[in-house]
Parts: C-alpha cells; structure tokens; sequence
C-alpha cells in the first residue's frame, strides 16, 4: 500500500543518486560541447568557459556544507568527511579535463586560425618590449604590492578576485626578512590584451593579464630577490542568508548583506600549476582549508574570463550563425492583441519565437487608455530592462501598476532592489512576496475596462522577464483571455500582497499550498490506472529532478506499469533503467545551443491527455519554499503544438541528447538506424528562422 506524500518525503532510499555529483555530471555533458568537431571554434570555448561560470556558482553555493562536515571530522549525515572527499574528487577530475581540452585541443586549433595567447617564453624581443611598456602605462599605476608583516597581517581577499603571492629573499627597507608579499589585481583591468599589428604582423596575438604582470613582478620590489610567486584565486560561500523573521526592512538588510557577500567563508583555493608547497601551505592555512579544496591549474585560474576572446577576434565564421528569432507566430502586428485573445489564447515558444510578442503584449497595455491596472512578478530581468521602462511609462500615464519584486533572486538581488527602489520612488506599488519564500512565479495579468465591465488578460510563463536570457533560453509562455486563470491570478497577486489566506483556486496549481501534493495525487492516480490495466504515459520535462518525494512516486507508478520519460537538463536523482527497479523509466538530458529551461508535464491514460506548463522544477525548493505556479493547456491545438515542440521533438533528439545508463552515467543518445540524426533544437531553428528569413 502506498504512503501518502508527506510519509513518503520522509524515507530514505540509498539507490537515489546523489544531487551535487549529478550536478558535475551536467557540466560534463557541457564540457562535451567544447570536444565536438561540428561546433564552431569560439563556441567551443563559450562553453569551457560556461563550465567554470557554472563551477564558480557551484562552489559559491554548494561546497560550504561538505566541507564543515569535513572540516568539522564529521563521519556521517549528508554532509559528511565522506561526502566532501567524493565531491572534491569529482571536481578535481573535471577541471583537470577542462585545462587539459584547453591546452592540448582549443589553445592548439586556435594558433592554427592565427589566434594565439602569447606566453612571456614566446614573445619576440618587439613584443617584450611592447608588453613592458603596456605594464608600465597601464597596469604598474594599479598595483599596489602589500609586504606581510606584524602591521601588514593578510589582506581581504575577495571572492573570484584575480591575485598574486610572491615570496622573497633578502632585507625589505627597514632591514627585515619578512618574505611574504601579495599583490591584488584590480578588476577594472581587462584580462586579454590585444598586440597592436606592429608587434603581431597578420595575426591575432593577445597576452593575458596575469603573464603580463607576472613578466614584470621583480620591478614591484626593486632591492629583493624574487625567489617564488603563483597567481591565486579564493572562491567564497555567497549565498545570502538573512533571517527574515528577525529584520524589520528585508531590502536593508539584503543590501547590508550584499557589502559582505564577497568575503564569506573560502571554500576553493586556484593557483598556478607550478605553485610551490610553500605558498600553496601557507595560503591554505590563511584560508583555513584542506588539501583537496586546492586546485592547481595550468593556465589562467579564471577561465571566464577567455569569453573576453570571443568579442576581441572578430571572425564570424568561427561562431554560431546568427539566429533571429521570429515575432510570434500567433501574434498578428496589425491587431489589438486584446481581440485577439478574445479569440484564443496564444503560446510563444522562445527564443525560435522572439520576447517582442510579451513586450508587445505589455507595451499595447500600457498604451491603452482603456487598461486600468498592470499586475507582475519581477525574480530577473537584468540591469537594463524595456520591460521595466513600460512599467514606469505605464505608471507615468496613470495607471495602477504592482510588481511583486524577488529581492532574494540569488545573484541578482542588487539589480531587483534598484528596480524596487526605482519603481516606489514614481508611484508603483512594490510587494516583496511572502516572508521565508522566494516568489519564482511568472505572471503579468492586464485588467482592462470594456463597457461597463473589466476584463482580464493573463500572461503566465515558464521563464522570467529578462529580454536578454530569453535569447538564451528556451521557455513557454501563454497569453490568456481565460476568465478562470485570470480570476486565479487575482487571487495569487492579492495574496502575495496582502498575505492573506488564499483562496482556492480553480485553473492554478500553487506552491507551496497545492503544487507538490496535486504532482503526487496525478503520479499515484497513473500508477493506479496502470495497474488496472489501462495504458498509462507520463512525459516531464524540467531543469532538474531532485525532491525524493516526488521521485519516489515516479518510481512508484513505473513499477505498475506506468511508460515514463524524464527530459531533465540538469541534476537528476533518480537512477532510470535499473532491472526490477525502474526499468519502466528513462531519463535523458539535452544540452544544445540554447539552455533548455521550460517545464513541461504530460500525463495521458487511454485517449485523455492532459499537459501542464509551470515556473517550477522538481526540486523540494519549489515546492515548498517558493511561490510558483503550474496551468494546464486546454486548447486542443495548442496542446498539440506543445506537444510536438517540447516533448516529441526531445524524445527523437539524436544529436544533442545524452541518455542516463543503469547506473546513473550519461551516454550520448542512439537512435535506431533507420532514422536520420534529428537536433530538436536545430529542427525549431529551422522551423521558425525559415518563416523568419523568407
């Protein structure tokens, strides 16, 4: 007999996989990209440096745990001595494999094209000579060497910050031997440097911030010897945690917490390959860490910062074809979009279909005489946002404009307080979301005054109002004249304002009240049908695949009989195609041009299909810590188009496709040989960018 959901989130199964290893595992299927002959040279190098963007923030957010237990010696729990070592192996294997495909296969094919990142060894006496003259101008006015002593203890260093240790011999000025020096590296300075022709003929030759100053460290301590040195680089824990019950201004004290954000605890310790043991002892001392948060690489610590390549060598044919995507196919220029949402609702599948169509959407609202009143959700939208502009004309013009603002959107918490700072300032009314949630939900709801009534108009999307991510990114909005889903959205923005009891709610599913507890309810009801006898089909396409409970009553509904396939981009842990086990369920992960963001679930017994779109993953954060929503697709053509698009065009991917193994592993999906190698994101590219370009 089954248990209910909150029995069932409580037990422990050893055969799930662990979440922070298949994390890693994702970044070595991004790794892959960086090895594949048939992606574009500087691509190749987008996405090396997309994995050490991605391992920054993994540090940065999912290390400090492992690494208390281990420090603290503890031997057991989910955080634990064990754990950490497992996971700083796995690290060090990766990383290891990101410098090695840098060195022996990126660096090599670029010197081939005329591109090259000249060492201090291999520049010519011309370009020595340029290269001290660059240092003396540009860089030497920014440094400032600190010799450690009593009255010099060891600097801040802050988090991701670009640094130097020297170790020295000799006397300083005042005669002693203190033989530690570090020198920060200022982070206005640009990380590649450009060889003027003169000094690199025909081709593109660059130096590197770090070999520039490392050329010419001896001239910052005239009078000592300069006996050893490496650069370093210290990642920090960064995930603000404010006590929310126990501040009375949470933007205050977000922002406070963010002067402090770059001096957390260290959590990984990068330096040259050919550090010594003595400074590399001596820094892992400084930074209270153990040997395995030591990484030393060969070549620059900060490989993100090479993207700074892609924008300096201006060679189109070593980049992807440019892609633009098509104004939204439902969207027609010359109507209100209003009567047309009378109509039927419309979808918008970006970025094959352009974020003009939602700016559209809102752009006519704010416009319009006739709308009253603009409702949204802002989690991230950038820095620099047409969307935010609408929202100030529309409140310029008079109208009732609320945005419920997630000031704890991790990373970008100080643009959403400018935002919210800015929004208040002209009139609009700023909500900050329920205490100890983030809101994660996607809405922007129109109210608009249509004779002597007020209509509805919805926008509900898988994906945030962030124009440049939604270039990037795929995801699936609705656009909506639905009296049921407009009244729940209502509802949600009056409950996130006003905090009151919410109430039910007819075409929403909302976490953290029904979400988890209607996916459970849906997965054991097709187990049960399955079990009768009755053919059952789940499909579900998420970011990630980690609440136990819910992978519990996955596993649960493939064992009676239920056919399952789980398009999960990033961390999964649940082990698909295990003998007796779940042998009814296979999981595959996409990694394409775009990131793969929408959440798509469809359930199916008999002849009856039913598919949900949503702003949450499967993980116990959405479902219980995050306001998010999920809403069913009901036209029939729309139904289908998603359908098509999101699930079947990823199930028949043989190109960009890696399919779990039994035993948690990933292989590059094989298809049957009859069918012709098929690239779900390539195929909608095509699809839209024909439509596009013709």
């Amino acid at each position: 007999m089954l248990t209910s959901f909150q029995e069932r989130a409580s037990i422990a199964d050893p055969r799930l996989l662990d979440r922070d290893l298949s994390l890693l595992a994702f970044n070595e299927r991004v790794l892959n990209w960086s090895v594949r002959s048939d992606v574009p040279l500087m691509e190749r190098l987008r996405y090396l440096c997309i994995v050490s963007s991605n391992l920054d923030e993994f540090f940065e957010v999912r290390a400090e745990p492992h690494l208390s237990a281990a420090l603290a010696q503890d031997e057991k729990g989910q955080y634990s001595t064990e754990s950490f070592d497992r996971l700083a192996d796995a690290l060090h294997q990766l990383v290891a494999r990101q410098y090695s495909i840098y060195n022996e296969l990126l660096m090599p094919a670029f010197a081939s094209e005329g591109i090259r990142i000249v060492a201090h060894g291999d520049r010519t006496v011309a370009q020595r000579a340029w290269v001290k003259q660059y240092f003396e101008k540009e860089v030497r006015p920014l440094l400032i060497p600190v010799g450690l002593d009593p009255s010099h203890p060891f600097p801040q260093v802050a988090n991701k910050s670009l640094n130097f240790i020297v170790r020295l011999r000799g006397e300083d000025a005042f005669g002693r031997e203190n033989e530690i020096a570090i020198v920060k590296v200022p982070r206005v300075l640009p990380r590649l440097i450009r060889m003027p022709g003169r000094v690199a003929g025909n081709k593109a030759l660059f130096v590197s911030l770090s070999s520039v100053i490392r050329a010419h460290l001896a001239d910052l301590f005239k009078g000592r010897e300069l006996w050893q040195f490496s650069q370093f680089r210290v990642t920090r824990h960064s995930d603000l945690a404010v006590d929310e019950d126990d501040v009375q201004n949470l933007r205050m004290a977000l922002r406070q917490g963010l002067e402090h954000r770059h001096y957390g605890q260290a959590v990984r310790l990068e330096v040259s390959a050919g550090c010594s043991e003595h400074l590399a002892d001596f820094l892992l001392k400084q930074f209270a860490l153990p040997d395995k948060s030591l990484f030393r690489v060969q070549g620059p610590v900060n490989l993100v910062r090479l993207t700074q390549l892609i924008d300096l060598v201006d060679r189109p044919s070593l980049c992807f074809a440019s892609y633009k995507p098509r104004f939204p196919v439902q969207m027609h220029l010359t109507r209100s979009i209003f009567e047309q949402l009378k109509e039927r609702d419309i979808v918008i599948h970006q970025p094959f279909e352009s974020f003009d169509g939602v700016l559209a959407f809102l752009r006519e609202a704010v416009q319009d005489p006739k709308v009253l009143a603009i409702k949204q959700t802002i989690y991230r939208t950038g820095a620099d946002s047409e969307l935010m502009d609408l929202l100030r004309e529309a409140v310029r013009r008079g109208k009732e404009v609320t945005v419920v603002v997630e000031l704890k959107a991790r990373f970008d918490e100080e643009a959403n307080i400018n935002w919210a700072e800015m929004l208040e300032s002209i009139g609009a009314q700023v909500v900050y979301g329920v205490v100890g949630l983030k809101t994660h939900a996607k809405m922007m709801l129109v109210t608009r005054r249509e004779g002597k009534s007020l209509k509805r108009y919805g926008h509900l999307s898988t994906g945030n109002y962030n124009p440049r991510t939604a270039r990037l990114y795929t995801d699936i909005s609705q656009l909506t004249a639905d009296a049921g889903i407009t009244s729940d959205m209502e509802q949600v923005f009056v409950h996130l304002a006003s905090q009151n009891e919410l109430p039910k709610l007819h075409k929403l599913w909302m976490a953290p009240f029904h979400l988890h507890q209607q996916l459970i309810e849906k997965l054991d009801a097709w187990g049960q049908a399955a079990a009768a006898g009755q053919d059952a089909r789940i499909v579900a396409k998420m970011n990630s695949l980690t609440d136990e409970a819910l992978v519990r009553s996955l596993i649960a509904a493939g064992q009676q009989g239920v056919k399952i396939d789980l398009i999960v981009r990033g961390a999964c842990i649940l082990p698909a195609g295990v003998p007796g086990y779940t042998d009814n369920i296979r999981v595959r992960s996409i990694i394409g041009r775009f990131l793969e963001h929408s959440r798509v679930f469809y359930f199916r017994v008999g002849e009856v299909e039913d598919i949900y779109l949503s702003s949450a993953d499967w993980m116990n954060r959405n479902m219980v810590r995050r306001v998010e929503l999920a809403w069913a697709v009901t036209d029939e053509a729309l139904k289908r188009r998603v359908i098509d698009e999101c699930l079947v065009a990823y199930l028949l991917d043989g190109v960009d496709a890696w399919d779990m193994q039994p035993d948690g592993s990933y292989a590059r999906a094989r298809l049957d040989g009859h069918l012709l190698p098929h690239g779900a994101q390539r195929a909608l590219m095509d699809r839209y960018g024909r439509l596009e370009m013709s």
